[in-house]
């Protein structure tokens, strides 16, 4: 049941834009098990100037950069973030051609008793968990 909100700079192609989304949920699918209908996402394209970036950790970044924020429920373990950090870059150096570099990820946990996904109810805490796909 993640959430992300994906940011890049505008004019990309829509077959760029939909193998960023379909890299990303791969990744999401693989390394937390989330189920293949669980695709919540938002994204966004801005205008130059509109996505302001320093090279960081001797990180040199491009002009292709992309910041990718994930709410999710926590409960992930260090070794399944970092082997979803692999496999996103991975992904999305394969499709849609993204250096690794330009790929800027934040991970956020939160508790399942902050979710409704309509009706105003909370899913999470009156559904049972296997009937979540």
């Amino acid at each position: 049941m993640p959430f992300s909100r994906i940011d890049l700079h505008e004019g990309k192609s829509e077959s760029y834009i939909q193998a960023i989304s379909d890299g990303l949920h791969e990744a999401l699918q693989a390394c937390f098990n989330v189920p293949e209908r669980d695709r919540f996402q938002i994204i966004s394209e801005h205008k130059p100037g509109r996505i302001i970036y320093d090279d960081y950790f001797d990180v040199n970044h491009s002009d292709a950069f992309v910041l990718i924020q994930i709410t999710m429920g926590s409960g992930r373990s260090q070794a399944q973030k970092r082997a979803f950090f692999k496999r996103l870059a991975e992904n999305l150096a394969r499709s849609p051609g993204l250096r690794p570099e330009d790929l800027f990820i934040v991970l956020s946990e939160n508790a399942l008793e902050n979710w409704s996904f309509g009706n105003g109810e909370a899913h999470c805490l009156t559904v049972p968990r296997e009937m979540w796909r």
